[in-house]
């Protein structure tokens, strides 16, 4: 793949409610942290993709309300509706295509003004399945289910993934749900959906973060300043079928394709091996279970073998969601670019007090949308071309 590369990042603190700040306030914030990472001045950056969802945002066209203070004055501006490694790719393209020198990607998200439940309901087909009443929650309930019943996992395999995600939030100043818990506290917190209990369900959360994405040629004018380049070796999604009945909801045949594409560009052959941490999409504690498999770090129904063998702990060979994940902070819409942040923070070794231990050179980041992660997004990213 041509050369890319990561040059700015910045993401604002993920809360519970920002009540002092409103959507554009908090994406003026991680603009102009991200500027201040690549030191460079609105006035470098050639164009801008706003990520954001009616939805979420209670209004029509709701990257209108965020391109000004993105900086999108007299520069071509884009949108797209979905997470925010989907941004970034589309960032990526606009630079392969010859027509831009760098992006800048922005990515917000307000849930405690939305209303969860009524929105994610609408992600479903609306004749037969939406009248069912289900949401993000009960949908992703039957997805632990079917995975449980075809591979023998137990909740007290889901409920480890949540003790290690919010104990590695304890380390991230930008994380919402930080603390030391037991799989006892999982497993006695609230059931909100039969197997799902409360610590197994990502917060509601609010957060903006953004990224600058530039082409080769203009890295290497930044060389031997600030920058720390960190370079896209590859990247693919990959969608399911829409509805959940024509799906088997215990595997990800599409995050499997995803990660397949993204690891041939990258020159992948073990992703056990050969990648050094990763920050994957854990919006319910079973995913991430799931996704070690998908994304062929252990085999199929392997995925709770693999984290009590010690590999996805912060010492581990694999480190997985160092940050916390989602699970420790949930601002839709922005989330997995912020695991492609964190995975370049751990590249740089600007991780602050959650950088793992081992040399990060090699890392994985990733995304999903859709009802049952109906779609993935993959990257690869490197500390060198």
């Amino acid at each position: 793949m041509e050369k890319t590369a990561i040059i700015g990042v910045g993401q604002t603190k993920q809360e519970r409610n920002k009540k002092h700040q409103n959507f554009a306030e908090m994406v003026y914030e991680a603009t102009q942290l991200a500027l201040g990472d690549a030191g460079l001045d609105i006035k470098d950056i050639d164009n801008v993709i706003t990520v954001s969802n009616d939805f979420w945002d209670g209004r029509t066209i709701s990257s209108m309300a965020v391109q000004d203070v993105a900086g999108a004055y007299e520069k071509n501006v884009s949108t797209v509706e979905g997470d925010g490694t989907f941004g970034a790719y589309y960032a990526m393209t606009r630079i392969l295509s010859g027509s831009y020198k760098n992006t800048l990607v922005v990515a917000h998200s307000k849930g405690s003004e939305s209303d969860t439940n009524l929105i994610t309901n609408g992600m479903f087909e609306p004749i037969f399945t939406r009248p069912l009443g289900l949401d993000n929650i009960t949908s992703a309930a039957m997805q632990a289910r079917s995975y449980m019943n075809a591979f023998g996992a137990t909740e007290a395999d889901f409920a480890a993934v949540s003790v290690k995600n919010h104990g590695n939030a304890l380390g991230n100043p930008h994380a919402q749900i930080a603390k030391k818990i037991s799989v006892d506290d999982v497993l006695q917190s609230k059931k909100l959906a039969d197997p799902l209990k409360l610590y197994d369900i990502s917060p509601i959360t609010d957060g903006a973060a953004a990224m600058i994405i530039a082409g080769d040629e203009f890295t290497r004018k930044l060389a031997g300043g600030k920058v720390k380049p960190v370079y896209l070796k590859g990247a693919a999604f990959c969608s399911d079928a829409y509805d959940l009945g024509l799906r088997d909801l215990a595997r990800s045949p599409a995050l499997k394709a995803a990660a397949e594409k993204a690891y041939q560009m990258a020159g992948i052959k073990d992703p056990a091996k050969d990648i050094d941490l990763a920050e994957i999409y854990d919006a319910f504690s079973y995913m991430e279970l799931m996704w070690y498999e998908g994304l062929g770090f252990c085999g199929e129904g392997k995925g709770a073998e693999f984290m009590k063998s010690g590999a996805t702990q912060m010492t581990g060979a694999l480190p997985v969601n160092a940050s916390g994940g989602v699970l420790s902070a949930h601002a839709v819409v922005t989330a997995g670019l912020i695991r492609m942040i964190e995975a370049a923070l751990q590249i740089r070794g600007d991780a602050g007090a959650h950088q793992v231990q081992k040399k990060v050179k090699t890392a994985l980041a990733h995304g999903i949308n859709g009802p049952c992660a109906q779609a993935h997004c993959v990257w690869v990213l490197g500390a060198s071309a």
